[in-house]
């Protein structure tokens, strides 16, 4: 593999933003520095087939995220209890990924700063400090869901018990650390081989589904039952609220700067245009992936009866039987075991993007990343050792109310970074994208809002 070496920011004026470039030398200069400017880029004279895969890879890393189990338990139970109807839901939370991933990484190759050092540069060191934490226990209620669907997936296939699983799940801290060391191309190639799982294994599940294609096509179509169904509407918000993960905006800000393209107004412009395609079209596998969850669900659970299947061991017990194919509930678990395998390396990462770009904390590759698992991996061993299977079914809940209460701290500012011209300069975004942007967070922020007072405070 071609590697070239880091090529470092241009000065404020040259890069036309607002922002403080770091300067060769000092601690902060580049995020994620071991990776920085590594990939190779071709130059224009290339194909643009050649150029644009040569920016494929972070939009699949950071679409992990949006497969993950937590969002396989939501994507269940809709599609068990109200069949294909909330595939619109699916579909909208997608497209509104797709803006705030954008946003991201125009933020990241703009800028040459990732968000967490945006924060770091713009706000007051108190506000850094409360945003941080709040990054930090995001990080953490993240990989809860992350470790916790490992350990079920080798619980369900290998009968590992769950306490055994968790600890199991530390060793993607050094996958993590030997794929850096190969070089970033490894660890997106990892990364995009075990989605292809989990897509091939759903694919064949769908297949054997046989759903029926009018009722599918028209599960796409909003539908006023969302709104008047008090039910439907609880699942419809957790489907949106566990669509944007705060650390995938993080993450995406950082990785897509991994690319060696010029760090010139015309090259950072041809760098945001394909890392945009590279984000949409990753996320539009994301789409596939969710869909297909819910539309298996619908298919096997909501017309033969089982609309109450809501845990991921009761999909995986019956599966097989409904479908009448043997092999449908492991193809399920193998899928689960990819999703948490995936989601548990870019939570890693991100652990340690946002530990440099807040703290300016400079350790030792491994130690941080161990450091970033370890957090997650200790409460899930402590209440799995105490309360066993029903306590992480707890754990897990509390885990989606903490992501909730983040999310605004990660979306806002980023909005509101790409959409002020003095510090985007040439590369702030449009008046009516803007408008969009600003939508979607009072959405997402009201919507899990709601979700989190009707978690704390359920109706009688």
């Amino acid at each position: 593999m071609t590697m070239t070496p880091p090529t470092p920011p241009t000065s404020p004026s040259s890069s036309s933003t607002g922002w403080r470039f770091a300067r060769a030398g000092e601690p902060d200069t580049n995020s994620l520095p071991e990776a920085f400017a590594s990939v190779r880029v071709p130059d224009a004279s290339a194909s643009w087939l050649r150029r644009f895969m040569a920016f494929v890879g972070p939009g699949y890393m950071v679409s992990v995220g949006y497969m993950d189990p937590g969002n396989w338990a939501t994507d269940l139970q809709g599609g068990a209890q109200f069949g294909y109807t909330l595939l619109s839901i699916i579909m909208l939370s997608n497209l509104m990924a797709i803006v705030l991933q954008s946003l991201s990484a125009r933020l990241g190759i703009a800028t040459g700063r990732d968000l967490a050092q945006a924060c770091r540069d713009h706000f007051p060191p108190v506000v850094n400090i409360i945003l941080w934490l709040a990054c930090e226990l995001a990080i953490i209620a993240c990989d809860l869901a992350e470790v916790i669907g490992t350990a079920v997936a080798l619980q369900l296939l290998f009968g590992i018990p769950l306490l055994a699983g968790a600890l199991i799940s530390v060793l993607d801290a050094f996958l993590v650390l030997f794929l850096m060391n190969r070089g970033f191309r490894y660890l997106e190639a990892f990364i995009i081989g075990l989605l292809s799982i989990i897509a091939l294994c759903f694919a064949v599940q769908v297949v054997a589904a046989s759903p029926p294609i009018a009722a599918l096509l028209k599960g796409f179509v909003p539908s006023t039952r969302i709104v008047t169904n008090s039910k439907m509407l609880y699942i419809a918000i957790g489907i949106i609220g566990a669509t944007v993960m705060p650390h995938n905006l993080y993450l995406h800000s950082s990785i897509v700067q991994t690319r060696a393209f010029p760090r010139t107004i015309p090259g950072r412009q041809d760098a945001i245009r394909w890392a945009t395609w590279d984000s949409t079209l990753a996320l539009m596998l994301a789409l596939f992936i969710n869909a297909a969850i819910l539309i298996v669900a619908a298919a096997a659970f909501h017309t033969t009866g089982h609309q109450d299947v809501a845990e991921l061991e009761d999909a995986y017990r019956l599966l097989s039987p409904v479908l009448g194919m043997g092999i449908a509930s492991t193809l399920f678990a193998v899928a689960l075991l990819a999703a948490g395998t995936n989601s548990t390396i870019t939570g890693t990462l991100a652990g340690q993007i946002i530990m440099e770009g807040f703290l300016r904390l400079r350790i030792p590759h491994w130690a941080r990343r161990l450091l970033t698992r370890g957090l997650a991996i200790v409460p899930v061993v402590i209440v799995t050792a105490v309360y066993g299977d029903r306590g992480v079914g707890d754990l897990l809940l509390a885990s989606q109310v903490i992501l909730s209460l983040q999310l605004p701290f990660a979306v806002i500012p980023l909005v509101m970074f790409v959409s002020d011209r003095q510090k985007m300069g040439t590369f702030v975004i449009s008046r009516p994208l803007a408008m969009v942007s600003w939508l979607i967070a009072a959405i997402i922020v009201v919507l899990n809002s709601k979700l989190l007072f009707d978690t704390v405070f359920p109706s009688p």
